[in-house]
């Protein structure tokens, strides 16, 4: 074959083999995000029964904000998201109860669980006041802590929470979780470390099926106590949230806003981060909102389901 032809078909299987990959939406991608950077502060803070890994970025740079991962994920997925926001926002970054590097206790896990190891992080940390940013379960947290403790939010950005399971586009089946820290059902280890690992992940999965089929379950009296400035933010390929769920929850938080990311799915923080990263910032210049105590009167569902959001039908990796 002569050598331009050669040229020209390692050309073209080149550009077959690349072309799909790129040809893919933002939404039906998952990019890694990168390492996180050097912190200023890390370590294990004693809360609640169990050691949580926590860092510390741009340590002083100005009110701080916590970011909350999703579930079966840990503090590394703010790759994208911490060198930007801690040039003027002191960072907080957590591995959550049994994900991580955080141990996991001999406890049940529930989100309210978790939430209360978050509020004892920040009272190791002696920071008396955040912006949340929570993603997923991250984000249930987030309405947990704004429930329970609004004193410590100065805001509440809430990315594909659920109120209840019936929020999800699909409820996972619950096998019988393992009882012990080490997440095995007796409590022993396989001596092979290979086997060992494989089967904590297995077992881990378990908790965490259990705990997306049962919980959250926040009612609309519960949404509407929220007295924290909140935005409850959807992507508009998310097939994990249901559209017109995350729709209720804002219309059920006096005063909440939905903001809608646009050509993302569940994983938004990595598939655009700065439209992500925009998102937070803009909604961090806006003035403190002045909430009543009034109570809040929802609008009628037909109202809600109005919201112009893609189906949530669409493919996208959730978890």
């Amino acid at each position: 074959m002569p050598m331009l032809q050669y040229l020209l078909l390692a050309f073209c299987l080149l550009v077959c083999a690349v072309a799909p990959a790129e040809a893919l939406p933002k939404w039906q991608q998952t990019p890694d995000p990168p390492p996180l950077p050097q912190a200023d502060e890390s370590g294990y803070a004693e809360v609640n029964g169990i050691n949580m890994f926590y860092s510390v970025y741009g340590k002083g740079n100005g009110s701080p904000i916590l970011l909350i991962h999703g579930g079966l994920s840990s503090g590394d997925v703010w790759g994208f998201e911490v060198p930007a926001l801690a040039e003027d926002h002191e960072v907080i970054v957590a591995d959550s109860r049994g994900q991580g590097r955080s141990t996991h206790g001999l406890a049940r896990l529930t989100y309210h669980r978790m939430a209360e190891d978050y509020v004892a992080l920040l009272g190791h940390l002696g920071i008396d006041k955040v912006t949340l940013v929570g993603w997923s379960d991250g984000g249930i947290i987030g309405l947990d802590i704004a429930l329970h403790h609004p004193k410590l939010l100065a805001r509440l950005f809430s990315q594909a929470p659920n109120a209840t399971p019936d929020g999800l586009t699909s409820i996972p089946p619950i096998d019988p979780p393992p009882l012990s820290d080490d997440l095995a059902l007796d409590g022993t280890a396989d001596p092979d470390p290979v086997v060992h690992e494989r089967g904590r992940e297995m077992a881990r999965e378990r908790v965490f099926r259990r705990l997306w089929a049962t919980e959250p379950n926040f009612s609309d009296e519960d949404l509407d106590d929220i007295r924290v400035p909140t935005e409850i933010v959807i992507g508009d390929h998310d097939s994990v949230i249901r559209p017109e769920h995350a729709a209720h929850i804002a219309e059920a938080i006096p005063g909440a806003k939905l903001v809608v990311l646009k050509n993302v799915g569940h994983f938004a923080l990595l598939q655009d981060p700065a439209q992500y990263i925009k998102a937070i910032e803009d909604f961090m210049k806006t003035g403190p909102a002045v909430l009543s105590n009034t109570p809040h009167r929802p609008k009628p569902a037909a109202m809600v389901s109005e919201t112009p959001l893609l189906s949530s039908a669409s493919s996208d990796d959730g978890g």
